[in-house]
């Protein structure tokens, strides 16, 4: 089976077009009623950076990011990646040479924790309070903190709403608040402005430059729960759905060969780790 959106092998993705995909709500099957609005609040984002005023180093990597390839043509995956043609090596490579610290890596694990909100009060934080402008956080998602990379095609053919149930009828976690249009990164205390709670979305903390980890073994976990409770319409075998599951992941998000072993390779480069 071919499936719509995916990226071809080594593909890079700049942010301009990651942020108009992202925009409203994922790639495929997004609402379309959605789809200006949110369209307008991603051009304007990207028209002034969201990044710390003399962030050089940080600059630097999310230009690298950007450039970075992301294999998205798979047609089966293994259970245990062992060549890094399987991952994202080379942006996760960018990570772990990243030399300017505070560092931190987040261990998100549930969906419906303050998961984005506790990473935006850090970088609030560090950036204001304790003036480290390069300062990097990373998001290494696994168990249920999953389901926001991948995009709005795979939440609506596998019924993901429903296996959470129901709290988000979809991945709105993809969705720029409509409260953000207009909005400037000049007041960064303003208390509905683009660094306060009203800004909790992925696409603005992409913009501050978070970077959002994808797990592999998340992926062939939940692949085969999906298969475990019959939700495989087109009766694709484990690697096809993994594969498929993994070609649908988010513009920008970092593939891994599975979080909970690149955690210490990140702690290792110096990334302070926090759940």
């Amino acid at each position: 089976m071919t499936t719509p959106h995916q990226n071809s092998t080594n593909v890079p993705m700049g942010r301009r077009k990651l942020l108009g995909l992202l925009a409203g709500g994922s790639i495929a099957g997004a609402a379309m009623m959605a789809l200006p609005r949110a369209a307008q609040a991603a051009d304007a984002m990207d028209k002034a950076s969201l990044e710390p005023h003399g962030a050089r180093n940080l600059e630097e990597l999310t230009t690298k990011l950007a450039a970075a390839p992301r294999r998205r043509d798979f047609k089966t995956v293994p259970m245990i990646l062992t060549d890094p043609h399987q991952w994202d090596s080379e942006a996760l490579d960018a990570l772990l040479h990243y030399r300017p610290k505070p560092k931190q890596v987040w261990d998100n694990t549930d969906i419906a924790s303050p998961w984005l909100n506790l990473m935006r009060n850090s970088l609030n934080a560090q950036i204001w309070s304790f003036k480290h402008p390069d300062f990097l956080a990373v998001s290494a998602n696994h168990g249920t903190c999953h389901l926001p990379l991948y995009d709005q095609y795979i939440w609506d053919k596998y019924n993901l709403p429903g296996m959470i149930g129901g709290k988000f009828k979809r991945n709105v976690f993809l969705d720029i608040p409509k409260a953000m249009q207009g909005k400037t990164a000049a007041d960064y205390n303003d208390p509905t402005g683009l660094f306060s709670p009203e800004s909790n979305c992925i696409p603005l903390l992409m913009q501050r430059g978070v970077v959002f980890l994808a797990c592999h073994n998340a992926i062939w976990e939940f692949s085969g729960g999906l298969m475990a409770k019959g939700h495989n319409p087109d009766h694709l075998s484990h690697e096809k759905l993994a594969a498929e599951l993994t070609n649908h992941l988010i513009p920008g998000a970092v593939l891994t060969p599975g979080i909970v072993g690149t955690i210490p390779e990140l702690e290792l480069a110096g990334y302070s780790y926090t759940k």
